[in-house]
């Protein structure tokens, strides 16, 4: 036997055999003569068996993910049936005054909803409402009627919900009178689309503008399981930024839709010094929610308390909260304890060992799904908006925050941050280190969605 055909009886024992079709190619090749051909085939043996490794790793991986998820969605519906949500502490607050502008804090859909419909019922001129998820049950009908109610009565009436996170919403519910302008937002209008990573980001911006007089923002969707069994935070504003709230959204609609309404002459746009927005723009590559988020930890002297529905925090954030730590900052962070996202928890959970080794304090909210979005800082600063601290949040969809500089305002959000702990167990790194088993594994083998979330 040559020394070549020894190189190719050991490159078809590292590739585990060659099909008929490659030993011909094989055998019309020019063979090289000496060491050099044996030392060819061992390497492109070594190759080949190395790739199909990796890819068997990779599927098995993969169905790993998908059975685990599985299993989630499953505990996920299994929960709701066993142990249903009971309700929250709530309070109600009071009105404050900020550059102008008149703040009321809400943390009960009751509440809030109430005071939307109250303010579309007296809408003189015009009515922009933005939300993420628009459910067709009793509350979502009755906004639904209320609109349309005041279209008819000559109201410019705009509407834009996310049309992906309202699929399982019935089709009859999503035909709306021709009176109303309405935008249901999808990214992909064309087949090239998909190749634009930009497209694949969702509106999750939850606005209500009425008469460019009165603005609601913040984490309540519209829906019955929202109004009781949901704890969430929303600010409604009345005065000057109202109407550049407003201009906001008629900015989104010419964007998405085309020119822009009649009633953008109304809005005026601008910024004041103590209280102003910011939004996500992922057509545009603009993402200011997370630098405000980063930066303002970053600024914290005292406290930094946080409330976030889908904690995934990227290495900058974590960072960012571990500095702050660091330099004696307390820093609190109140997540649900389960949420209506399992896979989302468990790969948040992943970076919990690192961050109560280094002092954060974590704090998991029983009873019912916390959905907010909010942040207080040092008595002086707060943020109440859309955005959660996951990818899809802080670099993907769209989102809108509402950024304060005042200290009434502070001590509401602070006081609804210590409401929420007492209703809440904290973790200890102790604790947390004797997990079950299974739970450290599930948190590995998600582990590589992280990027997706």
């Amino acid at each position: 036997m040559t020394r070549y055909d020894q190189g190719v009886k050991i490159r078809k024992s590292f590739a585990y055999g060659q099909s008929p079709e490659e030993e011909a190619t094989s055998a019309s090749l020019p063979r090289p003569a000496g060491p050099v051909g044996l030392w060819v085939a061992a390497v492109n043996g070594v190759r080949r068996r190395s790739r199909k490794l990796v890819l068997r790793a990779l599927a098995c991986l993969a169905l790993a993910q998908g059975i685990t998820v599985g299993i989630l969605m499953l505990v996920t519906r299994w929960r709701k049936r066993r142990r249903p949500m009971t309700g929250f502490p709530s309070v109600p607050f009071d009105e404050v005054e900020v550059d102008g502008n008149s703040l009321k804090l809400y943390g009960s859909g009751d509440w809030l909803f109430q005071d939307m419909l109250g303010a579309i019922e007296g809408a003189r001129h015009s009515i922009l409402l933005e939300t993420y998820i628009w459910k067709g049950d009793a509350l979502g009908v009755e906004f639904k009627e209320r609109l349309a109610a005041k279209a008819a009565a000559g109201v410019e009436v705009y509407v834009i919900y996310d049309h992906f996170a309202n699929l399982v919403v019935p089709h009859r519910f999503k035909q709306f009178p021709s009176g109303m302008h309405v935008l249901p937002y999808g990214s992909f209008s064309r087949p090239w689309h998909l190749l634009d990573f930009r497209r694949y980001a969702r509106d999750h911006r939850k606005l209500l503008v009425v008469d460019g007089e009165v603005a609601f923002l913040g984490g309540y969707n519209i829906g019955e399981l929202y109004r009781t069994r949901w704890r969430d935070t929303h600010v409604r504003v009345r005065g000057p930024e109202a109407a550049r709230l407003g201009q906001d959204f008629l900015d989104f609609w010419s964007r998405h839709q085309g020119p822009l309404p009649a009633v953008a002459g109304a809005f005026r746009r601008g910024r004041q010094p103590r209280m102003f927005h910011r939004t996500n723009d992922a057509r545009r590559l603009l993402f200011p929610i997370r630098d405000m988020y980063v930066d303002a930890i970053d600024r914290a002297e005292k406290r930094v308390w946080i409330t976030n529905a889908y904690f995934i925090p990227d290495g900058t954030m974590q960072s960012a909260l571990i500095g702050a730590v660091e330099r004696g900052v307390d820093v609190r962070v109140v997540v649900p304890f389960a949420s209506n996202h399992l896979a989302a928890d468990w790969l948040g959970r992943g970076f919990y060992t690192h961050l109560l080794e280094h002092g954060v304090r974590i704090f998991c909210y029983m009873e019912a799904m916390i959905h907010a979005k909010t942040m207080t800082i040092d008595g002086e600063w707060s943020t109440v908006g859309t955005a959660n601290l996951d990818r899809l949040s802080q670099i993907g969809n769209y989102e809108i925050n509402l950024e304060v500089y005042d200290r009434a305002f502070a001590a509401q959000m602070e006081r609804l941050f210590d409401l929420d702990r007492s209703n809440a167990v904290e973790l200890t790194a102790g604790t947390w280190a004797a997990r079950p088993f299974y739970a450290k594994i599930g948190e590995v083998v998600l582990a590589p969605l992280r990027p997706l979330f």
